[in-house]
This record gives C-alpha cells, structure tokens and sequence, in this order.
C-alpha cells in the first residue's frame, strides 16, 4: 500500500494557481483552470444529479470570460484545502489524495495513462 501524499510545503496564488512540494520529493504545479476542472464536490462529479451549470453557457455575452480566481483557501483538518472560487463555488474540498491523484505533471500524467483500462 502507498504512504498518503503529504505536502511538505504550499504555496497559493490567488491569480495563478497552486504549487506544492511533497514530502516523498514530487512537485505539482496546479493551474486555477486545472483545479477548478478538477473539482471532487458532488455538484460537479455529478453525484448530486445536476452538474454545475458552466457559467459560459448562461452568459449572452459568451465572449467575455470573466478571470477565475481563488477568494481564499482554508485547511480543511490535515488533510486538505477548501478552495472558494471567483465564480461563486465553494464546496470544493481537495484532499492531498485527491490533489497527487490529479497531479498535472507529464510524470503523473503518464502513469496514469499506463493505468488507464
């Protein structure tokens, strides 16, 4: 079984994203797009049967894409982040788990290729 990820350092940008260092050596670098996409609520993984609604899709004005930022980001226990994002969504809560899983690094990204079905 593999130890849980946990971070030895993070470093939050409100404009630009998230980047944390683990304590097993890895680095992950997660843009703001990334990790909003990457959202485990139940609204948007769908468990809640209605899917966050895209906001780009509701506006009449679809061109203008307003800048997604993070309002803040609170520990959540030891064990994760509760990020409250520019769009309204703050129901998100990103396990180091979760974060490591979806860890957008070619390394990362490949391995989970290999394991793909």
């Amino acid at each position: 079984m593999l130890p849980k990820p946990e971070p030895r350092h993070i470093s939050i940008s409100k404009s630009r994203g998230i980047k944390i260092d683990w304590l097993d050596g890895h680095h992950s670098e997660y843009s703001l797009d990334w990790l909003r996409r990457h959202c485990p609520c139940a609204t948007c993984t769908g468990a809640h049967r209605e899917a966050l609604a895209n906001p780009e899709n509701e506006s009449p004005f679809r061109m203008y894409k307003p800048a997604l930022r993070i309002e803040s980001a609170e520990p959540v226990g030891s064990y994760a982040i509760q990020i409250a994002w520019s769009d309204g969504h703050r129901s998100g809560i990103y396990s180091w788990e979760h974060l490591r899983e979806i860890c957008p690094c070619p390394e990362c990204a490949q391995q989970r290729k290999q394991n793909e079905p």
